[in-house]
């Protein structure tokens, strides 16, 4: 009997401090929830980045000693906003016809930089612990959409940063900072042709230090030991993920 009246109690001491407990991040996690069979529906291939991103970010944080769970739920959730424009991310588009190449580059990047808002949003909407949301709201922090930044230097020469970047707030927690790790890596990963397991290395390193020279990980209470053990945890993981495989005869 006690048991059972302790649930609810569980729901009203999360909403009263702002903290999430292990049971929610159960329910959270499982990819059979109403909102993760939505995303998988309507985006399958922000589905599936999504679901690399928690298995590297969850690595990642019991290298360090974060809270695995909390990281692992917060990248199973963190695009969801990409549910609303789904064909204008690469890894949902199935054509070779592109969305952005009938827009303008400031109007690519603010479909890009929109997928943040839509995503709070969404979370809001379907009652996400704030927790979760925070994974949400900073794991782009204040950084560049490039692409479309330097296509828009090559057209006009000078440009306003302002209209291509994240509107924030930079991370602020171990958590936080990882996911935004994992998830920088595991999307520019996609790009690389013929990866070896030295442009991996050189690759990983590349991403992380740029985040660090811009200041992402100012408030994130993180240690540049641990970056770098977060490092050689993704290093690790990416090699696995891109594996050179047997070539069976046909």
């Amino acid at each position: 009997m006690l048991t059972l009246f302790s649930f609810p109690l569980i729901y009203i001491y999360e909403k009263a401090f702002g903290l999430v407990s292990d049971v929610t991040l159960l329910e959270l996690s499982d990819t059979n929830s109403k909102l993760l069979k939505e995303l998988s529906n309507k985006a399958p291939g922000t589905f599936h980045h999504s679901l690399n991103v928690a298995n590297l970010a969850e690595a990642a944080a019991n290298e360090i000693g974060a809270n695995a769970m909390l990281v692992r739920v917060g990248a199973l959730y963190h695009d969801i906003g990409k549910m609303t424009n789904p064909t204008y991310f690469t890894e949902n588009q199935v054509s070779s016809i592109n969305s952005h190449d009938e827009l303008e580059p400031k109007e690519s990047a603010q479909i890009i930089i929109d997928h943040v808002i839509k995503g709070i949003e969404i979370a809001k909407k379907n009652k996400l612990p704030d927790r979760i949301i925070d994974f949400i709201r900073t794991h782009h922090g204040t950084s560049l959409v490039y692409y479309f930044y330097s296509k828009e230097s090559e057209n006009l020469g000078e440009v306003n940063k302002a209209n291509f970047s994240y509107p924030g707030p930079i991370p602020f927690s171990k958590e936080t900072a990882i996911l935004m790790m994992a998830d920088s890596v595991e999307a520019a990963s996609k790009s690389l042709k013929e990866p070896t397991s030295s442009k991996l290395d050189t690759f990983v390193e590349k991403i992380i230090d740029g985040q660090m020279a811009n200041g992402q990980f100012l408030n994130a209470n993180i240690t540049l030991k641990e970056i770098q053990k977060i490092k050689k945890i993704l290093k690790k993981k990416l090699n696995n993920m891109y594996h050179l495989r047997i070539e069976y005869p046909e």
